[in-house]
C-alpha cells in the first residue's frame, strides 16, 4: 500500500491506486463468495470495473446513501438521484462496500445503514480507492489503494473517462 505526505504533492496517479487495490482485494476475497456493493457515485465506478477484473459470480449491486447521511440538511439532495439495486439476497451474505474516497466514515455509515434496510450481513468490510484521513467515526477499510492524507477545506474529486479509466485531482 502506498503512503504520501500530506498536502505536499499533486493527487496520486488513481489507476496506479486501482491497480493496488485490486490486488489487496483479490488477496483478501481468495477462496470465498463475497458481493460488491458500490457507493454511488465513484464508489458504483470503482466497484463496476472491480466486479468485471474479479469475475465474480454474485451480480453487481449499488448503493444510494442520500437519505440516510446525518448531514442531509446541509448536503440537499444530489442533482441526480441513483438508487440502490441489490440483485442478490443481503441476509447472510458477505459484503464488500465500495467507495472512493474514505474521509470522515459518514458515507460508509450512512451506507450500513441502507444496507441494514435490506437484511443482516453476516460481514461487511470496505474497499476504497484512497484513504485521506479526517476521521470523525471509527471505520476503517481492510482494502484500500493508498493512503494520501489531505487537509480541509480541500477535496479530492475522481472522475472516468469514456475508456472507463480513473483520474484524481485536488480541488
Amino acid at each position: 500500500m502506498m503512503s504520501r505526505p500530506a498536502d505536499m504533492n499533486p493527487a496520486p496517479d488513481a489507476e496506479a491506486l486501482y491497480a493496488s487495490l485490486l490486488q489487496a482485494l483479490r488477496d483478501g476475497i481468495a477462496g470465498r463468495e463475497v458481493a460488491l456493493i458500490g457507493i454511488h457515485s465513484g464508489g458504483a465506478w470503482i466497484a463496476e470495473r472491480l466486479h468485471r477484473d474479479l469475475a465474480l459470480a454474485r451480480p453487481l449491486g449499488t448503493l444510494s446513501t442520500a437519505f440516510h447521511r446525518d448531514d442531509y440538511g446541509r448536503r440537499a439532495l444530489p442533482a441526480e438521484m441513483k438508487a440502490t439495486a441489490l440483485p442478490f439476497e443481503v441476509a447472510g451474505a458477505d459484503i464488500v462496500l465500495v467507495d472512493d474516497i474514505l474521509y470522515t466514515g459518514r458515507t460508509v455509515r450512512a451506507a450500513m445503514n441502507e444496507l441494514f434496510d435490506y437484511g443482516r450481513p453476516a460481514r461487511i468490510e470496505l474497499a476504497v480507492l484512497l484513504d485521506r484521513g479526517g476521521r470523525e467515526l471509527p471505520i476503517e477499510a481492510r482494502y484500500c489503494g493508498a493512503r494520501h492524507p489531505l487537509a480541509a477545506p480541500r477535496n479530492f474529486a475522481l472522475s472516468r473517462d469514456a475508456a472507463g479509466r480513473f483520474a484524481l485531482r485536488i480541488e
